[in-house]
This record gives C-alpha cells, structure tokens and sequence, in this order.
C-alpha cells in the first residue's frame, strides 16, 4: 500500500523542533493601495462561447549587487569543486522559545544551512531556517561562531539573508541555473544533520519543477537533484562543477520507496529576490487587488455552474484595488495574463509576480458566457515580506 508523499523543508531539529513555513499571499490582500488611479475599459471580444517588511541592517549598502563569474571553468574533479565552495559554506544553529503542556516555556535549537555571498559577511539561507528565531550563531569554515542578524526574509519564496560581523571572507560565485542540463553534475553542501558542513553528489534530475509546500504556498522553477540532501542542508548551496551556486537547497521528497529526490531554489528565481531583501530588507511585489481565488477545474466548474473547466476564478475583489478599477468582478475567470494563457492559479502567481509594479497588463476573463479583456496597472503589494 502506496503512502502519502510529505514534502519536509530540510532543517535539521535538536532536541525537538519542528519550524514550519508561514502562511499567507499577497496576491490576497485586504487593503486597496492608494496610489494607483485607473479608468476601467473592458473589451468584449466573443460571446456564447464553450469554452511584512523586515528593517534593514544599516550597514547593508544600498545598492549592493552580487559578485558573478562569467568566465568560470570547469573544475578537474568533485574534489576541487568542494575544495572552492567549501569555505563560503556556512552552519546556522538558531534558538527558539517554546512551550509544554504546562505552558512552561523552554529552549529549541536547530541547524540549518547558508552560503556567503558578500565578503564583508552577507550570509544566504532560507527562511524556514531562521524564522521565529530568538538568536542566529553562523558558524565559518574556520570554526568562529558569528552572532547574526537578519536583513530581510521572504516566506513567499523561502529565502533570507542574514549579515555578520566578519570581513574579508570567501564569497561564492553566482552560477546560471538557465544553463544546466538534466544530467548535469551537481554537488550539494551544508550542514546535514546538524554535524557540519559536508558534500554529496548528483545530477539534474528535472528543470523548472513548482512545488506546493503549503496550501498557500508554492515553490516554483525548483531544480530537482537525486544528491542527497538531508535536514540541516537547508539554505546550502547546489552547485556546478565551475564551483557557482546554481540552487539552494531547500525541501525533500519524503515517501516510502522514494529516494533521491530532493529541491533546490533555481538560483535565477532566487537572485531578484536576495537583491530586494539586501537592498531594501523586504520584497515588493504587484498587486492585482484579487480575493480568494480558485482554480476552475471540472469539479469547480460543475459546482458553481462555469462554462469552462480552467482558469482562475475570482471571489472576492479588493476595494478600489486595481482590479476594481479595471471593471472586474467577483465571478469573473481569468483566463490570460498579457499573451499567456491561464489554466490554473499558480499560473497566475507565477506570471504576476514576474511583472513589474506599475506596470500595464492585458487581462482576458470570462464572465459568463462572455469573453472580455481590459488593462490593469499593477500597483505596490500594500503587504511587504
């Protein structure tokens, strides 16, 4: 009897800890934003158819951008390559405050992974690593144990970045995850287990794999790898054999006769938002001004009566939200975002949060048994992560 697949983030737990990723869209805003005016201008096109913002560490430059080596080589053999990565991988050991029975309260501790990226000490993890987090140790190569703070994290996407108290450190390469290949080597490095920093080795199993993690979250472009990647490896570096980072670990498949399958952030997915939290502290994403939505599937379509089987169905609208302003309205099925077509929510997600704040996009949408389009500009998420 086949059981049911578990999807863990790969954080390693002493003692009994059990961190669990936060809960929440942006894409599901209450508030309307105020800065953004439009005129609605719906064109129908065919009928009767079938078919939290973290404060920044003051001493983050502003306009930091990461380091990246396009003239890197191929390295001889895994050796070099672990010889190269080695002393930009960090181990992250947290402590967390929590509760018994009783409601007395006592001390976690866990161990995660991460990887520096700026030599005057800018360490990358992920965010289920160090959220809730009462106090952050990064442990270097060298065996110094660093107080770290956090510069801004991410749920959304699962990524943090956290800034220490060193200088002069070894920086990894950014690699380009667009370049691999399945059946391209790859090598995973971080602190499994919690018992410090060691290698496994594989390959590129899959490209561009989304995964839900939560029922309001989802990964997306993750890079799947058969090298072993067991808890406390989260945040840790996938990387090519040019030494480059091109992933960070990040959850695992957990499931009887499973093995070998384990996620890693695309490092291209990753990069805009590691700029954003070191920049700014937060990330800033469009807003549609959209409630509840729902992928329009035969079931959903059967109970509410749809004349269609795909899309994304809108349940509530934000007031005076973009959305509003551009005519749509609760019941409306989105069913193309600019020129591409939209089968179910996480497209959807996926291809806004790929646009630009301000931006004017084209939305097609069925209401009815009507196809119409209008113009939307996106505006600020009134909600920062």
């Amino acid at each position: 009897m086949k059981r049911a697949k578990i999807i863990y983030p790969v954080i390693s737990a002493i003692l009994i800890l059990a961190l669990l990723l936060s809960s929440g869209c942006a894409l599901l805003d209450t508030e309307a934003p105020s800065d953004s005016e439009t005129t609605p201008s719906i064109t129908e096109t065919s009928t009767n158819s079938d078919s939290t913002q973290t404060e920044t560490a003051d001493h983050v430059d502003s306009e930091w951008a990461p380091p990246v080596d396009s003239n890197a080589q191929i390295l001889a053999s895994i050796a070099d390559v672990v010889a190269k990565v080695k002393p930009s991988v960090v181990a992250i050991n947290i402590k967390v405050t929590a509760y018994d029975i009783f409601n007395q309260p006592f001390t976690q501790e866990g161990a995660g992974s991460g990887w520096i990226i700026d030599e005057d000490g800018i360490v990358i993890t992920n965010n289920h690593v160090v959220e809730g987090a009462e106090s952050i140790t990064v442990i270097l190569d060298d065996g110094r144990a660093v107080p770290a703070e956090v510069v801004g994290t991410d749920w959304l996407t699962d990524l943090a970045v956290l800034k220490i108290d060193a200088q002069n450190l070894v920086a990894v390469a950014v690699g380009d995850s667009l370049e691999l290949r399945v059946g391209d080597w790859v090598v995973a490095i971080g602190n499994a287990l919690g018992e410090g920093i060691s290698a496994t080795t594989g390959i590129v199993s899959v490209l561009g794999v989304s995964l839900p993690v939560s029922q309001e979250q989802t990964l997306y472009n993750l890079v799947q790898t058969d090298a072993a990647i067991n808890p406390g490896n989260s945040g840790g570096p996938l990387v090519n054999m040019a030494g480059e980072v091109i992933g960070m670990n990040s959850v695992k498949t957990v499931q009887v006769e499973v093995e070998g399958v384990g996620y890693a952030i695309s490092i291209n997915e990753a990069m805009p938002i590691i700029q954003q939290l070191i920049n700014n502290g937060y990330v800033t994403r469009p807003f549609l001004g959209v409630q509840g939505l729902l992928t329009v599937d035969q079931t959903v379509a059967d109970y509410y009566g749809l004349k269609i089987n795909t899309g994304a169905l809108i349940r509530g609208i934000v007031s005076d939200g973009p959305a509003e302003q551009a005519g749509l309205k609760a019941g409306d099925i989105i069913t193309k975002f600019e020129d591409e077509e939209i089968t179910n929510v996480d497209e959807l997600i996926r291809i806004l949060y790929s646009s630009e704040v301000g931006q004017t996009v084209s939305i097609t949408f069925r209401r009815g048994e009507a196809e119409k389009s209008t113009a939307i500009i996106l505006a600020k998420s009134p909600q920062s992560s």
